[in-house]
């Protein structure tokens, strides 16, 4: 089995993307970014079996949403050089079966301050609306 040609054409099915390069950059050059690229890597994971309990994921994609928070507090895929999923990476560990990538060493918050903020702020958005309201 050709696993560069079953992943490229796994890809290409997923992401509607046509004639991809080995070396594409799914997240920045084809735009596969927040739940999209998750959900991808799950997909991935499942179909092709491979053990992803070293995956990480803030080295390669974003988050989906907004994040006030992070104009304050930079979430984890700010903080950490990001490392491109490409066809041929994706091709390598499911011949291996398991996530082989050996991430930098780094230092990321246990507590996410910056999800703190937006929950204050969508409180507080709350609590001055329901203040509105009853007034």
């Amino acid at each position: 089995m050709n696993w560069l040609d079953e992943i490229t054409n796994f890809l290409e099915d997923y992401t509607n993307v046509s004639q991809l390069n080995p070396n594409s950059d799914l997240f920045n050059e084809h735009g596969v970014v927040g739940d999209d690229f998750h959900n991808m890597m799950d997909k991935f994971a499942t179909t092709y079996n491979v053990d992803m309990s070293n995956y990480i994921w803030y080295f390669h994609s974003d988050e989906e949403g907004q994040n006030i928070g992070s104009v304050f507090f930079k979430p984890p895929y700010e903080r950490v050089k990001r490392i491109p999923i490409t066809p041929k990476l994706l091709s390598e560990v499911a011949e291996l079966k398991t996530w082989n990538i050996i991430y930098p060493q780094h230092k990321i918050p246990t507590f996410r301050v910056d999800i703190l903020i937006n929950y204050i702020l969508i409180l507080g958005f709350l609590l001055v609306v329901a203040f509105m309201y009853f007034s």
